[in-house]
């Protein structure tokens, strides 16, 4: 079942209780739901976290973890899913997504160099900034919405499976 496998690579929700940016919560991390691993809050937990994943700001495990408490879905799957983006795989996701907003807006795409300075961010912000974050935008709620829809098909067929073996071992 996707429970047990999504179980293993969950980080422990007493570490995530302690972790410092996330005390702005308080006493809502007590509560139970946001704990509880099923099909309801597995699927809403995969989609948020592949939702803010795509987001081009700092702290997008803060703002899952705030989604997920707001959606009181899975906030350990909440959080590890935002580490689709890491960086090692931030460059291609946030070029397709530039990719992406430079095609539907019909734009040339214009040749960059990175720079890691504030002064090339406030720069490019005008130049490719628009294609860009509506390409973050359109492939934020894709990939949210086919990581919500996938993974409740996915779990909804491991459940039939296991009734279906469940069923012939009884004949």
């Amino acid at each position: 079942m996707p429970r047990k496998f999504i179980k293993r690579f969950l980080p422990d929700h007493n570490k995530i209780k302690a972790t410092k940016s996330l005390n702005i919560f308080g006493e809502l991390l007590h509560d139970p739901n946001l704990w509880h691993l099923n099909r309801r809050s597995a699927k809403g937990a995969f989609g948020l976290g592949l939702f803010f994943a795509f987001w081009p700001v700092p702290f997008q495990m803060v703002l899952s973890a705030a989604a997920a408490i707001g959606f009181r879905v899975n906030l350990p799957l909440s959080i590890a899913t935002v580490w689709i983006t890491n960086p090692l795989t931030m460059p291609p996701i946030f070029y397709s997504a530039y990719l992406v907003g430079s095609t539907v807006l019909g734009t040339e795409m214009t040749e960059f160099q990175f720079e890691l300075s504030w002064q090339w961010v406030i720069s490019s912000l005008s130049t490719i900034g628009p294609a860009f974050l509506l390409g973050c935008l359109i492939c934020s709620i894709l990939a949210g919405a086919i990581g919500y829809f996938g993974l409740d098909g996915i779990w909804r067929y491991s459940v039939n499976q296991a009734w279906r073996r469940r069923k012939n071992l009884e004949k």
